[in-house]
């Protein structure tokens, strides 16, 4: 029947905003059309990307480039939201409402470099460069918005007629300048080197800290050159490279070494019936904050067989990465959550293999293959403070949701694991005691599930109790499972016939997992007016107790655990 019976069922509601067949309390679905129709938001966008260079020739040996690039952004987005949309509808606190929000990014470069190259006596090439290059970015915004607008009509022209919104605006920027300088030099195109280094500095770091210096070297040998292999037949190229590097990493906002206010909106009050604007220390300085660098050294080679239709390519890598710049958990009685700082260490390490391949090869067809599969280990050498673990959330779903602790860093352990609770399908009748009132109490020899003992009944989620004590908590939380594969790889066929072309192209990880967080809302029945996947089913009921598919609304707490890890 329907909610309001005074108001005559109609068989078209393609007019109505809420079918008067459901409670608009608790069924918050709407007219999709009327929505699409009109829900207003339109964004306007213009951007110029300009770039220019310079080549001058100062003498035969010595060349001078100039380039110069500018890339600006101005952006409006618009909003406006009419009495048949869903915040703006007359049931909404907000009645009709508008707003306009305006961004503006200018981002610049300039490079400036001397090359001089010289070959001496046919054998030995040489060639240096120098150079100088700098970087900035700004980026603005301003935005307006009103509720309760009394001229729907209007539209967003009618902004002053309505309730008035605290206005939001904000500014940032950064600059970044860099010295740079690399030498090359080959003996007859068989023993080759390279050296560089540069000097970077960023505005995102204090004074004392705002420079990181980036020294590399490689070296190669084309032992095809060599008399021993020069005559061999069979194999058109052979390589032997090795390099050490370091690079460096300012990826942090642009004055995290500062302590911040925030004006969030909420943070407004009343004073002399007028809003004010309230502020709230947002975040911690962290003036300490210096250049992340990874360090890494390489060792490859490189075969070519039968005129290359037949390459292979073998590299192994690894890479060190100290003062890493993370957002780290601060202790409660900061009272701050979390701060940055250069913290811990890690490692990466693996081997890459490649085999090209020319299979077929004429006038009208053509067709090469491609694999490829790389191994890969890493590693937490070191956290902050004498820290042996670090975990992460994983908050989704809104309040309270899913966010409990998903990932694990420990030392000597690799990254990327996910952390929560083996799950040990559901509770059955035979773990509780029926009480004379027909209630089952679960007995004092089987664990919780977090929950307390009188409120799980049968068919709730049954976790491991990994230490013992009877009550599945925090302590209970263990390694579920790794993120991070332990190979990839990929196959890839390319035909081309004439003027046609064909990719066929696999490619593959193993050894991970990934977390299916739809089966935690499409497996659960908990949320009313939600579908559920077929599989629900299964789960759990007095009359179906042959299952491990929890009960509807039996996965207490939102507690993640491996029932959702599925081969990645």
């Amino acid at each position: 029947a329907p909610i309001n019976p005074a108001i005559d069922v109609q068989p078209d509601y393609t007019d109505d905003l809420i079918d008067d067949m459901v409670n608009p309390g608790t069924d918050y679905r709407m007219n999709p059309v009327l929505l699409a129709e009109n829900e207003y938001r339109k964004r306007f966008v213009n951007s110029l990307i300009a770039n220019a260079y310079i080549d001058y020739n100062i003498t035969k040996d010595l060349k001078l480039r100039i380039t110069g690039g500018l890339n600006k952004l101005n952006q409006r987005n618009e909003a406006f939201n009419n009495s048949k949309t869903r915040s703006g509808n007359p049931n909404t606190i907000y009645g009709v409402n508008g707003s306009i929000n305006y961004y503006e990014t200018n981002n610049w470069l300039n490079e400036n470099t001397l090359t001089y190259t010289k070959r001496f006596n046919r054998d030995h090439n040489f060639s240096i460069l120098g150079g100088l290059t700098m970087q900035g970015n700004n980026y603005q915004y301003s935005g307006q918005s009103a509720n309760q607008l009394q001229y729907e009509s209007l539209g967003l022209n009618g902004l002053q007629f309505g309730v008035p919104q605290p206005i939001t605006s904000g500014t940032s920027e950064w600059t970044a300048v860099s010295w740079l300088s690399r030498v090359n030099y080959s003996y007859k195109e068989k023993y080759l080197l390279t050296a560089s280094f540069r000097a970077d500095g960023s505005s995102k770091f204090k004074k004392e800290n705002q420079w990181g210096y980036f020294p590399s070297a490689s070296a190669a040998w084309r032992i095809k050159q060599e008399a021993f292999l020069k005559h061999v037949s069979f194999i058109s190229d052979a390589k032997i490279r090795a390099g050490y590097g370091v690079t460096g990493n300012n990826r942090v906002s642009e004055y995290a070494t500062y302590a911040t206010m925030s004006f969030p909106v909420g943070s407004y009050y009343s004073y002399g019936n007028a809003l004010q604007n309230g502020a709230i220390p947002a975040s911690l300085a962290s003036e300490d904050l210096k250049w992340e660098s990874t360090a890494q050294s390489n060792v490859g080679i490189d075969m070519g067989f039968l005129k290359d239709r037949i390459s292979i390519t073998i590299d192994y890598y690894k890479k060190i990465t100290s003062n890493l710049l993370l957002n780290a958990d601060l202790p409660p009685t900061s009272g701050y959550s979390k701060a940055y700082k250069n913290i811990g260490k890690t490692s990466n390490e693996g081997i890459e293999f490649t085999l090209n391949t020319t299979n077929i090869s004429n006038k009208n067809f053509m067709w090469t293959s491609s694999f490829n599969i790389s191994f890969n280990r890493n590693k937490v050498l070191a956290l902050t403070q004498n820290q042996d673990a670090f975990t992460s959330s994983l908050p989704w779903d809104g309040t309270p949701g899913y966010s409990d602790v998903f990932y694990l860093a420990k030392v000597g352990q690799p990254l990327g694991q996910f952390y929560g609770y083996i799950w040990q399908g559901v509770y059955q009748y035979e773990d509780f005691d029926k009480l004379p009132n027909g209630k089952y109490l679960l007995k004092d020899n089987i664990p919780t599930n977090g929950n307390t003992r009188a409120a799980i009944q049968p068919g709730d989620i049954k976790y491991k109790d990994i230490n013992g004590h009877g009550i599945v908590d925090g302590n209970d939380r263990t390694i579920i499972g790794r993120g991070l594969p332990v190979h990839i790889g990929g196959f890839s066929n390319n035909f081309k016939y004439k003027n046609f072309s064909l990719n066929i192209f696999f490619q593959w990880s193993y050894g991970n997992q990934i977390m299916n967080a739809n089966r935690y809302k499409f497996e659960d029945g908990s949320k009313s007016l939600l579908n559920q996947y077929a599989s629900f089913e299964d789960r759990w009921t007095p009359t179906h107790t042959n299952t491990t598919m929890p009960r509807a609304g039996g996965q207490y707490a939102n507690m993640y655990s491996d029932r959702v890890l599925e081969d990645g």
